[in-house]
């Protein structure tokens, strides 16, 4: 917003600012990027497409193109911008899968009944849907999809940023704990050819890494393990890597986990956790934001750089030091005490 606007006007705008959220997400669920792929297309020929009304649609893309996704010439004609490009279904880091799933009415729910969460400190998915999130995807196999399509979309994101950032280079072994189908792992390993890797996972989310990990060419060296951290994790690493798992979990159950991978590590080894690191002062940071969404799905949070160290302190670690990202996540460096 323009800082010098009344501050009614930058307020009215911030009030109204899941408009904008809701405008991305309509145009990404009707397809209209991958419409857009081959060139500019008028309103109307978008609507007979996507089966809309074409003076509505034209409004909800003429929002879209002040957002900067679109652009509309002169002849009425819309196109991509490169902003709008990462909405297509069919290029390199598209976001489009998580643009789709904020604006579901499954996952915004919560965020309607985020005073609930505020109130009591319990999510509010369960008081929304009568579950948790994770039996709620279980049971709908739409939801499901969608979330695994914005994980997806976002793991590649994550995993070069962290890739780039931090030397894996004096590693042997690396251990992905909780590390999903694979995308990490396999990225740590393409960049370092001598290293082996250990995945892990839940059996029934590990078994879906092999495409992953073949099309980086590292199958050869990666072990794939199925169980729960919660119960135990592989032993023999010299790096145990945990990418966005904590965030998902209270203290409790983030040092229950941390405590078996301390039990399966040697005093050499390193513990590595991506997540957000929530700056000090008032400034904007999506980290706070996040929070917010881990507080109303699962009851989990983001942290500080000093209540990640009390964390993984009461896991018997300590904290060496935090390296950024190009991202908005960093990582967390600590070694067995």
């Amino acid at each position: 917003m323009n800082e010098d606007r009344p501050p009614a006007v930058t307020l009215r705008w911030m009030t109204t600012a899941y408009w904008a959220s809701q405008v991305i997400h309509d145009t990404a669920k009707l397809g209209i990027p991958d419409l857009l792929a081959n060139g500019a297309k008028t309103a109307d020929a978008l609507a007979a497409a996507t089966a809309t009304h074409a003076p509505s649609l034209h409004r909800l893309l003429r929002a879209a193109a002040s957002l900067g996704t679109l652009e509309e010439d002169e002849a009425r004609r819309f196109c991509l911008t490169p902003l709008g490009t990462l909405l297509r279904s069919d290029v390199e880091g598209s976001m489009r899968a998580w643009a789709i799933q904020v604006g579901e009415p499954w996952f915004r729910a919560s965020w309607d009944n985020l005073l609930h969460s505020v109130a009591t400190g319990q999510p509010a998915f369960p008081a929304v849907h009568g579950m948790g999130e994770w039996e709620y995807l279980a049971r709908h196999e739409d939801a499901a999809a969608q979330f695994n399509g914005a994980m997806t979309s976002v793991a590649p994101i994550k995993a070069k940023a962290t890739v780039e950032a931090y030397d894996f280079s004096g590693f042997a072994t690396v251990v992905d704990v909780g590390g999903g189908h694979g995308t990490l792992l396999a990225t740590i390993l393409a960049a370092h050819p001598a290293a082996r890797g250990i995945l892990f996972d839940l059996l029934h989310v590990v078994a879906g890494a092999g495409e992953i990990l073949r099309a980086a060419g590292v199958e050869a060296r990666c072990a794939v393990v199925g169980g729960s951290f919660f119960e135990e994790v592989p032993t023999g690493g010299d790096a145990y890597i945990l990418q966005t798992v904590i965030h998902d979990w209270d203290d409790e159950h983030s040092i229950a986990i941390l405590k078996n991978c301390r039990r399966a590590m040697g005093r050499q080894a390193r513990l590595l956790l991506v997540e957000q690191v929530i700056p000090h002062g008032n400034a904007f940071h999506p980290s706070k934001f996040d929070d917010l969404n881990m507080l109303v799905l699962l009851g989990g949070r983001e942290r500080t750089a000093d209540e990640f160290r009390a964390l993984v302190g009461a896991a018997a670690f300590t904290l060496i030091g935090i390296t950024p990202t190009m991202s908005q996540w960093s990582v967390i460096e600590a070694s067995p005490t």
